[in-house]
C-alpha cells in the first residue's frame, strides 16, 4: 500500500499500547489483520509494533476495556505535512491507476 511511499515506517510512531490493568481479555484485538498482537495469560501484548498501519485504529475503537490506546494522530499528520508524505502518496495512488 501506498500510505507512506518513500517514507521509513519505523520513523512513524504509530502503533498502539494496551492497559493490563483495562484488559478484559475480550480478544478483539486478535482479529488484527497485521498480527500487531500476541495472545498472553494477561491477555493482549503488542508484539510487532511497526506492522500497524498508519492511522488504523479499529483495535482501540472495538476494544471492550477501552485499554488499547495510540498516541495523537496529529503527530503523525505533521509528519505528512512536514515531509511532504500526502503529495506523494496521491502520486503512487495515480501511477497505480486507483486515482484518476
Amino acid at each position: 500500500m501506498a500510505w507512506l511511499t518513500g517514507y521509513p515506517r519505523e520513523k512513524i510512531h504509530w502503533y498502539p499500547t494496551v492497559d493490563p490493568e483495562k484488559c478484559v481479555k475480550c480478544g478483539m484485538c486478535m482479529n488484527c489483520g497485521k498480527k500487531v498482537f500476541e495472545w498472553t495469560e494477561q491477555g493482549a501484548r503488542v508484539a510487532r509494533p511497526y506492522d500497524c498501519i498508519v492511522g488504523c485504529s479499529t483495535c482501540a475503537s472495538l476494544c471492550a476495556g477501552k485499554a488499547i490506546s495510540f498516541p495523537d494522530v496529529e503527530v503523525v499528520r505533521e509528519i505528512y505535512r512536514s515531509q511532504g508524505i500526502w503529495a506523494k502518496v496521491k502520486q503512487q495512488l495515480i501511477k497505480e491507476g486507483k486515482l484518476g
